[in-house]
């Protein structure tokens, strides 16, 4: 019986250490998230508005900044914007990231 209950306390234990960016989101809510992105992406299209169009950024070989497209290293991106996008680490909760980047695997 201990054993059972410090296994079952490991994995809760573990399921609220994994990191934000393992947690899943909802595409469909991501996809709510995403409108203020659509400003300046498209994702309908690789075509470029004033950032780059993000249709199949996740089946892409790599991102603008050279590294492979992980949801970390997407929500890398997302969080500390550059090259003229805003960083939205303290505009947009962790949950509403982990939908939008649940959003963008689907493009």
């Amino acid at each position: 019986m201990q054993k059972f209950l410090l296994i079952g306390s490991g994995v809760i234990l573990a399921a609220c250490l994994l990191p934000a960016a393992q947690k899943g989101g909802d595409p469909a809510k991501g996809k709510e998230v995403f409108e203020q992105c659509s400003v300046c992406h498209n994702a309908d299209s690789e075509e470029k508005k004033m950032g780059p169009g993000l249709k199949g950024l996740f089946k892409k070989a790599k991102l603008a900044n050279g590294k492979k497209p992980t949801e970390e290293n997407v929500r890398a991106i997302v969080n500390s914007g550059g090259n003229g996008m805003p960083a939205y680490d303290s505009i947009l909760t962790d949950e509403e990231k982990n939908h939008l980047i649940a959003y963008l695997k689907t493009l």
